[in-house]
């Protein structure tokens, strides 16, 4: 694709309505609405506050992506959104407003895998970052250990076998009273505790490269059942701990599929890529082997379409649709 081409590129797979615009290496702009406010009373995501959610803002939003970019909609050459895996409807709602703006200017529709955006997602800001190489996909619903050999040849290596590290954090933060989403609020809580205060486990499952967080969950929150008056664990030592063991699990089965695989580039995104200690491990991890590290910003490692346009520029897509066919099965994963 010619790098001067304009992608406008939507992005509303759970509770971020997001809308960015890309041409060539310069992104114009990236505008993430969360939904946080509103879903924090439910202590989680609920489906269909968030399509309603997304139906209430996404025209504002792409206006106001326009503004910032002092660009007229016939400007684009191109228009991106994810297909998926997401919530239906928050889908449907980024898809039919995305099929209705290329309509309207007669360019192109590409739909991007919502996981394919976040492997790209370092390429934003390290254009160098080329294949092969391992990326770790850490977000609320997905934990995976990604090969990427060439772009669009992946290996999932590893994946969760039941809570992705995401929701670990989001439900032992319910449970707790921590707030919502779970990482930000134990990692703030976290901050001046002792991660080595508590004896949580670090999961292992019979494939290698697999992860299991309920056995963590469960254990954590028995402990605090079980918690005696007189143990001096205050309530940032359990939030470190607990982060803790999130993060060496994540870290073992992803050092382990580096060096049996033996690549040279790493790289990592969802959202709990956001998390600092998480960040802090890979970084040394990558110094102290001599590996090239590339890791979004934490503002490119949560949801956002940035990493949609990315993946569109360089033809990381799922499929082009024809603007006169709905085909709302592809968004129906």
């Amino acid at each position: 694709m010619p790098s001067d081409k304009i992608i406008l590129g939507f992005e509303t797979s759970c509770d971020e309505t997001a809308v960015a615009i890309l041409k060539g290496n310069d992104l114009l702009v990236n505008i993430i609405s969360s939904q946080v406010d509103i879903h924090e009373k439910f202590g989680g995501v609920v489906p269909e506050v968030a399509s309603r959610a997304h139906a209430e803002s996404i025209r504002n939003i792409f206006h106001a992506a326009l503004n910032r970019a002092n660009l007229q909609i016939s400007d684009i050459d191109l228009i991106a959104t994810t297909d998926g895996p997401g919530l239906v409807g928050s889908l449907v709602v980024g898809y039919n407003f995305a099929k209705s703006v290329a309509w309207s200017i007669d360019v192109p529709l590409l739909t991007v895998d919502h996981m394919v955006g976040h492997l790209a997602a370092p390429l934003i800001e390290n254009t160098e970052m080329k294949p092969p190489f391992i990326s770790l996909l850490v977000s609320g619903g997905h934990t995976q250990i990604v090969l990427v050999e060439k772009w669009g040849q992946y290996t999932l290596l590893g994946t969760t076998i039941d809570d992705a590290a995401g929701e670990a954090f989001d439900k032992l933060s319910r449970f707790c009273g921590f707030g919502f989403p779970g990482g930000p609020a134990i990692q703030n809580i976290g901050k001046d505790g002792d991660p080595n205060k508590v004896d949580l486990p670090r999961p292992k499952t019979k494939h290698e490269y697999n992860y299991s967080f309920s056995g963590l969950k469960t254990a954590a929150t028995n402990f605090l059942n079980n918690l005696d008056s007189k143990d001096k664990v205050t309530r940032s030592d359990f939030a470190a701990s607990y982060q803790e063991a999130i993060v060496d699990s994540l870290m073992n089965n992803f050092i382990k599929a580096v060096k049996d695989t033996g690549v040279k580039n790493i790289s990592g995104g969802g959202g709990v890529m956001a998390n600092q200690r998480l960040r802090e491990k890979i970084n040394t991890f990558g110094k102290e082997n001599n590996l090239n590290v590339y890791l979004p910003t934490p503002k490119l490692s949560t949801d956002n379409a940035a990493m949609i346009c990315i993946a569109a520029q360089n033809n990381l897509i799922t499929n082009e649709l024809q603007l006169d066919d709905v085909r709302l099965s592809s968004v129906i994963k």
